[in-house]
């Protein structure tokens, strides 16, 4: 299926008027084609947030180049003191998922990718475990077993490894699907916005280890699972998507736990689709989503 290639401009800046205009003028006045446009002004942070889909080709036909859009476009930029990018739909994000033992969101993943769904580069997958090599090598993509030692001095090593893996496969993105281990603060730190994980729960409820069981315990009535970006405080990162299904008291701890693995797939997926089309903007804890 043929896709025709566009450049998706996102911003963010202090809410104020004129900032439609201005950014719709430039780019009508360079022959731009916006074939989506998204804004949301929130009024607790007084910020706007835009997204805008333009085509290539139009752009093109005048001459424009990427390079030529954001130097041209910088004096705007300033003028309203954006937060602001700009990307070409050609060049493809990278994401390196990371995996322990529960596959269950990583072949949903691989599947969503080699059927076009996920338009995006999965150079490697990294696990602690090396439980899924056949399983991964068998769609093409380099394996990397990094076993995380107990010991403070081995997960430093190892977490330095991961991180050396991530870098060298100029990885745009790092997934956790299912990943049971805590990354260090420090790798938090350094990639604000570009770690997805996936909880087993309706985050801020029942965080840690043992939600569904947590869960059961408390007699709920409603299971979910919750995407979100990776910070340093545990489960407490910027949410992406969330999803929910409901229960009975004829439920057992084992049925939660099979109802909450559909419930996490379809929900990384559509976190990490989010992510590389671009239609996810950091406002402070929380995120603007154009769907």
């Amino acid at each position: 299926m043929h896709t025709e290639q566009t450049c998706t401009i996102t911003i963010s800046c202090a809410d104020r008027v004129g900032i439609v205009a201005a950014v719709s003028r430039f780019i009508a006045d360079r022959g731009g084609w916006i074939t989506e446009a998204n804004h949301h002004s929130d009024r607790a942070l007084k910020r706007f947030f835009m997204r805008q889909v333009v085509t290539a080709s139009s752009l093109a036909e005048r001459d424009v180049s990427l390079d030529r859009f954001q130097r041209e476009f910088t004096p705007i930029a300033r003028g309203f003191d954006m937060t602001w990018s700009i990307s070409d739909s050609s060049v493809r994000k990278r994401a390196v998922i990371l995996v322990s033992k529960y596959d269950h969101c990583l072949a949903d993943l691989l599947y969503r990718w080699k059927a076009g769904e996920l338009p995006c580069d999965i150079p490697c997958v990294i696990s602690n475990h090396d439980d899924l090599r056949a399983f991964v090598e068998g769609h093409g993509i380099a394996y990397h077993h990094v076993p995380v030692p107990k010991n403070e001095e081995g997960k430093r090593t190892a977490f330095e490894q991961v991180e050396r893996l991530f870098v060298d496969s100029r990885g745009d993105v790092m997934v956790l699907a299912r990943y049971m281990q805590v990354l260090p603060w420090e790798m938090t730190t350094r990639y604000p916005g570009r770690i997805i994980n996936i909880h087993h729960s309706f985050l801020p409820s029942f965080t840690g280890a043992r939600p569904y069981h947590q869960a059961f315990a408390r007699g709920v009535k409603l299971i979910g699972a919750t995407s979100h970006y990776v910070t340093e405080d545990l489960d407490e990162g910027p949410i992406i998507e969330q999803d929910v299904l409901r229960i009975d008291h004829g439920d057992t701890e084992d049925d939660l736990i099979r109802y909450g693995r559909d419930i996490e797939k379809s929900v990384l997926a559509r976190g990490l689709k989010y992510h590389i089309e671009d239609r996810v903007l950091l406002a402070g804890n929380r995120t603007v989503v154009f769907r």
